[in-house]
């Protein structure tokens, strides 16, 4: 039958698989494309050693910007040259705070800062200003602004860079904080195991219930110079980033605002941040990175001045013209069954053929390949060990990615 294929060990490294997501979703800028101001936008090059990625970008994204009501600040090249670590890990020690500044890159090469806006009530630092209360007016259509030294950035969800609005699958993967874990959009798995239906992924922070501003959410009781203002009038709940409270299990996220879980680019999962919205998909706080990063976040991208890595000799320059499987698609076309399965797998496209089938393992290298040219394909899945896999298939319409086990 035309549908039945067997498969094979790769016998070549792939390229998709061998670089991995930290390398291979960045949007690179083909050449010459620019955008606000002429300056060319997106990430122009990406480097990468075992160790790390180096991407090269000049904040601008390929979308139009602006304008910022009130805001007297012009966008401008900021030459960066960020380093993402390839192998993050858990900070186990004393939590690291997200500070002022860039906390991140998304996928575009522009900045992510976090949830404060630099000012603070009688500048005491207790009572720091929510960005999005006190800037939010000045944000454009994608919500973001420049700084006073022309970074463009975002504080908030980046609406423009990605289909924020799709709740019917699993969201991009969108950018990378500086611990080296990936950020998504708001939607995900429903279970971290990959299954469910797709969910809106909900922030643990609540405003606190509190009548006046005389303690902190850790029960810290302040003296009166440290109190904040009265609630309401011009700082209503909500104007200070002290006015939330984190509660273990109230959502799907940690206090970092991430989780553990499987997504289409980690089959065998990994930790990952989740841009926050409500119901409405308004911005909800932390929006993006909670106030402490989950892993440890190595030096060169963060403090003044930062952003400006050099690339170390030997690095390789991604290409990705070479990727052949590219465009994400994961909007229920396809059925992959049983899950889990023991010794064949079964997958049936209900609307496409697909041309090409990679089979990734959990360290994302293609363990099997083969090329089906049909809607119904049988997978023998009976020499690989135990454990967590991603099927990436091509059609001609894109690429469907679905995980599956085996036992």
């Amino acid at each position: 039958m035309r549908g039945i294929l067997p498969f094979l060990f790769c016998s070549i490294t792939v390229r998709l698989c061998a670089q991995g997501p930290t390398v291979t979703s960045w949007i690179v800028n083909p050449g010459s494309e620019t955008g606000y101001g002429g300056y060319l936008t997106n990430t122009q090059e990406v480097w990468y050693t075992a160790t790390d990625a180096f991407v090269v970008c000049t904040c601008i994204p390929g979308y139009d910007i602006g304008p910022w009501a009130g805001n007297p600040n012009t966008p401008a090249n900021q030459n960066f040259t960020f380093k993402i670590t390839r192998a993050p890990v858990e900070n186990t020690g004393t939590d690291v705070a997200t500070g002022l500044g860039h906390i991140g890159v998304w996928r575009n090469g522009v900045s992510i800062f976090n949830a404060k806006d630099g000012m603070s009530y009688n500048n005491q630092g207790i009572w720091n200003r929510d960005a999005l209360v006190w800037e939010g007016s000045s944000f454009d259509a994608c919500l973001g602004h420049p700084a006073p030294n022309g970074e463009y950035h975002h504080h908030v969800n980046p609406s423009c860079l990605y289909d924020h609005m799709d709740d019917q699958q699993h969201s991009d993967l969108i950018g990378y904080a500086f611990d080296g874990f990936p950020i998504y959009g708001a939607f995900a798995f429903a279970n971290t195991d990959g299954s469910g239906p797709i969910a809106r992924m909900r922030s643990s922070y609540r405003l606190r219930t509190m009548s006046d501003r005389t303690t902190l959410a850790n029960g810290t009781v302040l003296t009166a110079g440290q109190y904040g203002p009265a609630i309401g009038g011009q700082y209503p709940f909500g104007a200070f980033l002290e006015d939330y409270e984190y509660v273990v299990g109230l959502g799907d996220l940690d206090d970092h605002n991430g989780r553990f879980c499987i997504t289409p680019e980690y089959p065998a999962g990994t930790y990952a941040y989740f841009v926050t919205v409500n119901e409405q998909l308004d911005p909800e706080y932390p929006y993006v990175l909670g106030p402490t990063y989950f892993g440890t976040v190595p030096p060169g991208n963060t403090g003044p001045g930062s952003g400006h890595n050099t690339i170390p000799g030997g690095a390789t320059e991604y290409d990705p013209s070479t990727v052949g499987i590219s465009t994400v698609l994961d909007d229920g076309m396809v059925q992959v069954f049983p899950v889990p399965a023991a010794d064949a797998i079964t997958a049936i496209c209900s609307r496409s053929i697909i041309e090409e089938v990679e089979v990734l393992d959990r360290t994302g290298r293609c363990v099997l390949r083969g090329a089906p040219h049909a809607s119904i394909f049988h997978l023998d899945i009976s020499a690989l060990s135990s454990g967590v896999y991603m099927m990436a298939m091509r059609s001609d319409s894109g690429v469907l990615r679905r995980p599956f086990v085996k036992d």
